[in-house]
């Protein structure tokens, strides 16, 4: 029994609900820092100010992705998770304009994004549950175009509200602009409903229907990545010793940190180490009692056995989403600073300069929409390495040229190469990896690849604050040139990773060049 094809609109509408979730994620991404710089955060702290959306992402995505995976009830298996990760996003929106403290704000970033990933990992594995081999590009790529164009309402909306609604961005110190608050209240209401129409528009298959179709429709190298994933996984023995190498290393250098007073941010990475070497430890003995029938020793099991593509794509994505992070986290201070020489977030430069930054997102949400399409044509007639890596490159050079462009106006042209880079970033890898994996395990290895998303922008809230202030002499615009490098080194990591069921599936492609509107 083979998994029937699904037409465009069947697509369409189990994607959907992405659209409302990077409305809610798009708001996050384009106004955070500039809520923080307005509740007086320094721009050297906002790195890690912003460390709770990446911490939250490594700890919910696993264990949604490992639950997910066993779930089965009325509202299917994957979409209660949507439905009530849903409901948590939409309150968080509406509360996070309102904190009245600094704290309040770092705190609910903690537990908005902690909602979006509840409702944002099963979605990567829905696509692979639903679609076969063969339509699983054009699954990811009309992902794609649901996050860019969110995306692009989410990022130009306060824009929007000041330009053609007359509504206030400027507002006295500690006091979120009305501009942004609206926005967030607006997008509470669309990715509400975004998120629904998708719950009640799709029709899941049930687990039986689903060891039937992996077995039926499996193909040969996309069998043999799914063993790969099946390999014995460590010994207690070798746990206690590889926890133990990395629960001494990081203790040292979290003592030396300390020592010489270096920086706080530095923390981050040390102390992950230990934990780290104590997870590993504690699995080893739970192993040893034979406790490991449970969540956490499973995940810690799935995490070393994970299929050789999987290693590879990781890291590729270490660097893309260093890449990003940079941009997320500095976009603002750099182009209010660089581009309209402001500081100062209650002057009325710096708040011109933070809404012509929504506008440069929505513009590159907005290229990606469209290179959705575009992507797996690229794809067809080379591969989706070397499509991958062309896409890569072009944001590298998009996002190091913000560097070299003087006039604002003009940004918009780094960010073609960025929405290019960002729509590849979205979807390929994702297209690649689920050939590599067992459909069994689909959440949970999904949610595990998420720590090679989540991994890096730890990286960077632990190193940028560092690098801009000390070696860029506080000049956030050289956080995006750093960006713009590491966007090249994964076009590099790139051409190493093997992709198993890649070869043979053109019609995989052949996504429809006309549409109805991520």
């Amino acid at each position: 029994m083979h998994k029937p094809q699904l037409s465009f609109w069947q697509i369409w509408n189990m994607c959907f609900g992405f659209f409302g979730i990077q409305v809610g994620f798009g708001l996050q991404n384009a106004n955070v820092s500039r809520i923080f710089q307005t509740l007086g955060a320094d721009v050297n702290a906002i790195p890690i100010l912003w460390i709770a959306a990446p911490l939250t992402g490594l700890l919910v995505q696993p264990i949604i992705g490992y639950m997910s995976d066993r779930t089965w009830g009325r509202l299917g298996r994957r979409r209660p998770y949507f439905f009530y990760g849903a409901l948590a996003t939409t309150a968080a929106l509406f509360i996070m304009p309102n904190s009245g403290a600094l704290w309040i704000a770092a705190g609910m970033l903690w537990i908005m994004d902690a909602s979006i990933n509840v409702t944002m990992e099963p979605f990567r594995a829905f696509v692979g549950d639903m679609l076969p081999h063969r339509q699983r590009t054009r699954g990811f790529a009309m992902q794609s175009f649901f996050i860019g164009g969110g995306a692009v309402l989410a990022s130009a909306l306060p824009w929007m509200l000041t330009n053609w609604f007359a509504v206030s961005n400027v507002a006295e110190a500690g006091i979120v602009p009305q501009s942004v608050k609206y926005a967030f209240y607006f997008g509470a209401v669309v990715l509400f409903g975004a998120v629904m129409w998708t719950v009640f528009s799709t029709k899941e298959y049930s687990p039986e229907q689903l060891r039937d179709f992996e077995a039926a429709e499996a193909p040969p190298a996309t069998s043999t990545a799914a063993k790969a994933a099946n390999n014995e996984a460590p010994a207690p023995a070798s746990f206690f010793k590889n926890g133990g190498v990395w629960l001494i290393a990081g203790g040292v250098v979290t003592t030396l940190i300390a020592q010489f007073s270096l920086e706080k941010e530095l923390y981050v990475l040390s102390i992950g180490g230990v934990v780290f070497g104590l997870m590993q430890i504690i699995a080893g003995w739970l192993k040893q009692r034979g406790r490991a029938e449970n969540a956490f020793s499973e995940i810690i099991d799935d995490m070393f056995t994970m299929p050789k593509t999987m290693k590879q794509l990781a890291v590729v994505q270490f660097f893309s989403w260093f890449a990003l992070f940079s941009m997320w986290i500095y976009t603002t201070a750099a182009v209010t600073s660089h581009h309209y020489g402001s500081s100062d977030p209650t002057s009325a430069l710096y708040n011109q300069g933070a809404d012509w930054v929504g506008v440069l997102f929505a513009a590159y949400n907005g290229v990606a929409a469209l290179a959705a399409f575009a992507i797996p044509v690229l794809a067809a007639r080379t591969s989706r390495k070397t499509a991958h890596m062309a896409c890569l490159l072009f944001g590298g050079a998009g996002l190091a040229s913000i560097l070299l462009i003087r006039d604002p106006a003009m940004l918009w042209i780094s960010m073609i190469g960025v929405g290019v880079a960002w729509a590849a970033i979205l979807s390929i890898p994702y297209a690649i990896l689920s050939g590599a994996l067992p459909a069994r395990k689909m959440g949970v290895y999904m949610g595990i690849f998420n720590f090679f998303i989540v991994i890096p922008q730890l990286t960077a809230a632990s190193i940028l604050g560092v690098l801009v202030r000390d070696l860029f002499d506080g000049q956030a615009i050289y956080a995006l040139a750093a960006g713009g490098v590491s966007l090249v080194l994964a076009a590099v990591a790139t051409l190493f990773v093997d992709d198993p069921a890649g070869s043979g599936l053109m019609d995989d492609v052949a996504v429809p060049t006309r549409a109805g509107g991520h």
